[in-house]
């Protein structure tokens, strides 16, 4: 399972060996012990990444497998690719950006998906460094 936690500002990108159940189960009895609200509901993800992966390749030959719905790899400009995902959303509330989002793939999917985020950030903190 991918596990993808979004802040106000960024998001992170984990690769979880739980089951998309026990980690909503797990996340329904804390906020009831602690008397919090909690959202979960169905909803599809996106985010970018560099158009110049070279893991990129990788994940979209792993894609079929999964079918249709649940993943989707799509040029967003020259430079970019969106990846689009089903899965859950678990927050606060319903509007909030700020979250969790949880997704299961079969695992080499999982894998390549994970391994082409990793890249992008190395390459955004080099970037980042370079410009320093």
């Amino acid at each position: 399972m991918l596990k993808f936690t979004y802040t106000e500002t960024s998001f992170h990108l984990d690769r979880l060996a739980q089951s998309l159940e026990e980690l909503v189960a797990a996340r329904v009895i804390v906020a009831m012990r602690v008397g919090q609200s909690l959202c979960v509901e169905p909803i599809t993800a996106s985010f970018l990444l560099p158009a110049d992966l070279p893991g990129l390749h990788y994940l979209e030959t792993e894609m079929p497998r999964e079918g249709s719905d649940t993943i989707s790899v799509c040029a967003a400009d020259a430079e970019y690719v969106e990846v689009s995902l089903r899965g859950t959303w678990l927050a606060a509330d319903g509007e909030t950006a700020e979250g969790v989002f949880v997704t299961a793939l079969c695992d080499r999917t999982e894998f390549f998906l994970l391994k082409c985020w990793q890249e992008a950030q190395a390459c955004a903190s080099f970037v980042k460094e370079a410009g320093d």
